[in-house]
């Protein structure tokens, strides 16, 4: 038996997963050209037999950096590990206020991880911090991907939230989740 009938979503919504996927395709980016990096790295200390200065800080930053711009990508496609048991047991009306309650709680989080990001990015930006190796890489650009992805990680959750509370997606469709829209497991 089909579903809810979807509603059509708003220029908002619309903008968020774009947002969203292209972030994915970023972190996507910084994780292949992680491994390249580390690729040369081996090549240059192993078989040259030469020091490396910038490698191991590069793919430290890219890594950190994959990870944060690639929240909101990973909320988009409900990558992220999830124990169902309890909205399992709920009725369909029950699992909607969890899954709001959870959101906004979500979002709290999220909001305070933005604010301190973007001080932290600030300060870095502000007194122009650099790494302590001999790169002297600035630290700026490494800090600014945690309000960024976190940022953009609240904009994908109010999204998630909006579907939610006005039954107008799937955000958190049961069927996401392993349970039917009727309340069954699958």
């Amino acid at each position: 038996m089909p579903g809810p009938e979807r509603k059509p979503t708003t220029r908002l919504q619309d903008a968020v997963r774009i947002l969203s996927n292209a972030c994915g395709a970023v972190a996507a980016a910084l994780i292949l050209i992680s491994v390249l990096v580390t690729c040369q790295m081996i090549f240059v200390r192993g078989v040259l037999g030469q020091s490396t200065i910038w490698q191991t800080e590069a793919v430290i930053y890219m890594m950190i950096g994959a990870t944060m711009i690639g929240l909101p990508y990973v909320q988009h496609q409900r990558g992220h590990v999830g124990v169902d048991l309890v909205p399992g047991l709920l009725s369909r009306g029950a699992r909607k206020g969890l899954a709001i309650v959870v959101l906004i709680a979500t979002l709290l989080m999220v909001a305070t991880m933005t604010y301190y990001g973007w001080e932290m990015f600030h300060l870095a930006w502000e007194r122009n911090w650099k790494s302590e190796s001999v790169w002297a890489f600035p630290l700026w650009i490494p800090y600014l991907t945690v309000p960024f992805g976190f940022g953009v990680f609240a904009l994908q959750l109010f999204t998630d939230l909006w579907l939610v509370a006005t039954d107008s997606g799937d955000a958190f469709a049961a069927n996401a989740h392993g349970i039917s829209p009727e309340g069954e497991n699958l």
